[in-house]
């Protein structure tokens, strides 16, 4: 497996991680691991034993405020996965740790409260209580929580405000769309403030249409929230617009992790070249990941420059179009590098390579 330079690794906190994580299902899956020792089994060994190896010795880091998409084919174990991260279900052996605590050491008491103050879980499945409003889905985990109802109302209608449905607070589930019904489900795991937030194919049973404008959304929620986050899906191009990284799985086992541009241009073999192949590179590189640096001698033009986090399908025109390389702007509006026509080129039509 591959991921990115350690050295971006080294600069930043990790949130979450696990190593050797397996599920197994089978008769006495523990036992079926501990014989091996240090060396795992491979699948030849799991299919001959019996067993069905859901996440086979799976390991990573989740680094604060990092959105970590998961993807794979139907059946690849990225949805078991998230819910062994959560201990939704249980792992067969390994490790979880959140913010250095192993989860799977954690009591049951301990989980509880874990999730209940820490952890945002939102499923494909909204999962709205039918017989309460719009406000009161929201406020439910704080009554789990025995917060007083004024208290938790109060913030229920800051949550609802975020997630855009200010308006609507005394509406019922079957009174909503289905995008609208989606934002209840994001606004109600958001009402413990979680430190770290698990979605598993969140906007995948919406209308395309829904669907971009709930992208919209939580893009816009993460820009204001800035919360850590593994979110599992199986569309290609929403994994290039939200994500950070992203980790292909394969039958139960994590083929490769990186930045979709070190995807692009290194896929570790032919599965993971057809997931990027499917989306346009322009959807893939941003600007950041394209520049080169500043020319002391000669700066370009602030008031021209595109912004770093920008997609190149969003920007090639502009550089094409320009006689000079164009700069590449900080959130501060400060140029931080250039992008050249070049660079443009390249990273559109070039080879890719394994």
């Amino acid at each position: 497996m591959k991921t990115e330079s350690e050295s971006n690794a080294t600069e930043r906190t990790v949130r979450l991680s696990c190593r050797h994580l397996w599920k197994l299902y089978g008769a006495d899956p523990e036992t079926f691991l501990k014989a091996h020792g240090a060396s795992p089994p491979d699948a030849r060994a799991i299919d001959a034993a019996g067993y069905i190896g859901a996440v086979r010795d799976v390991g990573f880091d989740v680094y604060a405020g990092e959105i970590l998409m998961v993807m794979g084919l139907s059946g690849s174990g990225k949805s078991t996965l998230i819910r062994c991260l959560t201990r939704l279900i249980e792992p067969s052996a390994g490790e979880v740790r959140f913010d250095g605590r192993d989860l799977l050491q954690a009591s049951d008491a301990e989980l509880i409260e874990i999730r209940r103050h820490k952890m945002g879980m939102v499923f494909q499945h909204f999962g709205l209580l039918p017989h309460r409003t719009v406000l009161e889905n929201v406020a439910f985990p704080l009554e789990v929580q025995g917060i007083d109802r004024h208290t938790r109302e109060t913030k229920a209608r800051e949550i609802v405000a975020i997630v855009g449905l200010e308006g609507r607070e005394n509406y019922y589930p079957r009174e909503l769309s289905g995008g609208q019904q989606q934002r209840v489900g994001i606004g109600r795991s958001l009402a413990v403030e979680p430190e770290i937030w698990f979605l598993d194919e969140p906007f995948s049973a919406l209308d395309p249409l829904i669907r971009r404008e709930m992208q919209d959304e939580f893009l816009r929620l993460q820009q204001m929230l800035n919360k850590t986050i593994v979110f599992v899906t199986h569309d290609c191009e929403e994994a290039a617009r939200l994500g950070d990284r992203l980790a292909i799985m394969r039958d139960g086992e994590l083929i490769q992790l990186a930045t979709h541009e070190e995807l692009v241009s290194h896929p570790v073999d032919d599965y993971v070249a057809r997931f990027t192949g499917e989306v346009s590179r322009g959807k893939l590189f941003s600007a950041a990941s394209l520049m080169e640096p500043l020319s002391a001698a000669a700066p370009p033009a602030a008031e021209y420059g595109v912004a770093s986090t920008a997609k190149l399908e969003d920007v090639a025109s502009r550089v094409l179009a320009s006689e000079h390389a164009v700069a590449v702007l900080d959130e501060d509006g400060q140029a931080v590098g250039v992008l050249t026509r070049a660079r443009v080129i390249d990273a559109l039509f070039g080879a890719r390579s394994n």
